[in-house]
C-alpha cells in the first residue's frame, strides 16, 4: 500500500498541472460515472493530502476523495490522451497554470468519491497527526501512544493515531531509533517520541522530494542489495532471515495484526 510520502507526491503534482484549470472528468469503467459527472467542466482549486489521502478541491465546495489502497494507481499522459487502458475508475484532463495540458487516469482505488466539506470535515477528524503536514501537531499523536497498552509497532500504522505511515516506515524508523516493535506505547518515552516524530518528518520528506524512500544512513549504504532490484536499501523491512546490516543478528518477522512486521532483537532489545 502506498505510503503518505506517495500521496503527497500526487499531490504537488496534480496541483501542479491541473490547479486553476477547467478540469474534463469522466469514468470510463462506469463506477465513477455520477461522481465524474459533478466534477466535469469544474475549476480544480486545490489539491492535498491527509495521510494516506487525496482530496481535489473544485469549484462549488466539492471534493473528490481518494484512497488507493492496495492496488490503486495513477498513470499520466499529455493531452491528447490515448484510449483508455484497463479499469479506469476516473480520467481527468486540463490544461493547467503551467500551460501544459495533462491527463492522468485513476484505476482500482478503495476509495473514489465525492464529498461535501462536511463529509470531508470528519475524515480528516478521524486521521491523526500527518508527519508531512505543517500544521501537524504531534502532541495529539503522543497523547494517545502514552496512554495505550498496544505495541509502538501497532500505533505507528494506527492512522487515528498517526497519518501516512505505513510499515516500511514503521519497521525502519524503528529500528533506526533502536525501539522494539514489541514495547508497549506507554513505556516509550516523550524524549523517544520527539525523536521519532522528527526522524519521520525527515524521511517522509525525502520520500517525496526523491519518489522514493530512503531509510538507510549513508555509513550503513553498502552491503546486502534492496529486497527489490527497483527499491532502495533497507535496514530490515523485507529482510527476514538476512544479516542485520549493523550487527549481523538475522532479521526476524512475525505478522502483527495482519501486516508483516520487520525487526533486529539485538539492535532493537525488548
Amino acid at each position: 500500500m502506498p505510503e503518505g510520502h506517495t500521496l503527497h507526491r500526487l499531490a504537488r503534482r496534480h496541483e501542479q498541472r491541473l490547479a486553476g484549470a477547467v478540469v474534463r472528468a469522466s469514468s470510463p469503467q462506469g463506477k465513477f460515472e455520477a461522481g465524474a459527472a459533478r466534477v466535469d467542466g469544474r475549476i480544480l482549486l486545490r489539491s492535498e493530502a491527509w495521510g494516506k489521502h487525496l482530496l481535489h478541491e473544485y469549484e462549488g465546495e466539492i471534493f473528490v476523495h481518494v484512497h488507493l489502497g492496495l492496488y490503486g494507481t495513477f498513470t499520466e499522459s499529455e493531452l491528447p490522451m490515448p484510449e483508455p487502458v484497463g479499469q479506469v475508475r476516473m480520467r481527468l484532463a486540463g490544461t493547467g497554470r503551467d500551460g501544459g495540458g495533462f491527463g492522468t487516469d485513476l484505476r482500482g482505488p478503495t476509495a473514489c468519491e465525492v464529498l461535501t466539506p462536511p463529509e470531508v470535515t470528519a475524515l480528516v477528524a478521524r486521521l491523526g497527526p500527518d508527519p508531512l503536514r505543517p500544521d501537524a501537531d504531534p502532541d495529539r499523536a503522543w497523547e494517545r501512544i502514552r496512554r495505550s497498552r498496544r505495541t509502538i509497532g501497532s500505533l505507528l500504522l494506527d492512522q487515528r493515531a498517526i497519518a501516512g505511515v505505513g510499515n516500511v516506515y514503521r519497521a525502519e524508523v524503528l529500528f533506526r531509533h533502536g525501539i522494539s516493535p514489541d514495547r508497549p506505547g506507554r513505556e516509550v518515552t516523550a524524549a523517544e517520541w520527539s525523536a521519532l516524530w522528527a526522524d519521520l518528518v525527515d524521511l517522509m520528506r525525502v520520500g517525496v522530494r526523491r519518489g522514493k524512500m530512503h531509510v538507510v544512513r549513508p555509513e550503513h549504504d553498502h552491503g546486502a542489495p534492496s529486497y527489490a532490484p527497483d527499491r532502495p536499501r533497507t535496514y530490515v523491512y523485507r529482510r527476514a532471515g538476512e544479516a542485520c546490516r549493523c550487527c549481523a543478528e538475522p532479521v526476524r518477522h512475525t505478522v502483527l495484526e495482519g501486516r508483516n512486521l520487520f525487526w533486529c532483537a539485538r539492535c532493537q532489545p525488548a
